[in-house]
């Protein structure tokens, strides 16, 4: 199983001129690589640009913590609003194939 996590795909407002306009990648990215040294899930696949969205890619426990993860995702400060996750599998021929699920998940 893996969870997709799309971010829209919009910079962040108000950064100074030439400043890269994703920083939340990064972000993002440093946060996910702190979850897999901690062994909480596995990083499966490089983050990618696809379309209007960034995609990125974990695996290595069950569903409903994963799917806590990409909730995290979308709650880091500067992510964009929209971010949603798809519920799918490594071997899914395209993006965004599997069960949809809104972000941030509703507090249990």
């Amino acid at each position: 199983m893996v969870v997709e996590t799309h971010v829209p795909l919009q910079p962040t407002p108000d950064l100074a001129d030439g400043a890269y306009p994703f920083p939340w990648i990064e972000e993002v990215e440093d946060f996910l690589s702190d979850l897999e040294d901690q062994g909480d899930v596995e990083v499966f696949d490089e983050g990618e640009e696809d379309g209007g969205v960034y995609v990125f890619f974990v695996t290595g426990a069950g569903e409903g913590d994963l799917l806590a993860v990409a909730s995290r995702v979308a709650a880091l400060p500067g992510v964009p609003a929209g971010t949603v996750a798809f519920v799918s599998t490594d071997e899914a021929e395209e993006f965004g194939l599997g069960r949809r699920v809104a972000l941030p998940l509703p507090a249990p």
